[in-house]
């Protein structure tokens, strides 16, 4: 089990990262804080030393993804109605990052893995393969999808 201290620090150095993650899956405020409160709960619980800060991280975020298509595939999910407005969070977006953000909300989730990864959270695409356990190959094909997909969506070429 971890120490107090460590886990003040994760949750000071990834909540924000994982609340993004579960509101970009789930899109619902409470289901995001349930997911939240349980990729915690399995830190404390996890007794490994992980190699580094980056270890760690890529830890947590295969978790919160897990989590989440769980979260997705039970029964309670399945009579639910989903949310037509963006939580306070994403009010604060300007009206730009907001089409962008509900263009990759929109897409099919493998591709809304790689791109939110790869664009928001600064991942290569070789750290991607690694955390979600596909070859690079896939990975560089996932995101050249997602952006021409992306693309369509946003009706432009404003996507790099």
């Amino acid at each position: 089990m971890r120490s107090e201290e460590e886990v003040n620090q994760a949750i000071e150095l990834y909540a924000d990262m994982i609340r993004r993650i579960c509101f970009l899956h789930l899109k619902n405020h409470a289901d995001t804080e349930d997911v939240l409160q349980e990729v915690f709960l399995k830190y404390v619980l996890h007794s490994v030393a992980f190699k580094s800060r980056e270890h760690e991280k890529a830890w947590l975020i295969r978790v919160t993804l897990n989590l989440c298509k769980d979260l997705k595939k039970s029964l309670f999910r399945h009579n639910t109605i989903p949310l037509d407005v963006l939580s306070e969070e994403a009010a604060s977006v300007m009206p730009e990052q907001l089409e962008v953000l509900e263009a990759v909300l929109s897409l099919p989730s493998k591709y809304k893995n790689v791109i939110y990864l790869h664009y928001f959270e600064g991942y290569t695409a070789r750290e991607i393969s690694m955390m979600l356990h596909k070859k690079e190959n896939t990975v560089y094909s996932l995101l050249s999808r997602g952006r021409k997909l992306l693309k369509q969506k946003l009706g432009g070429d404003s996507i790099a």
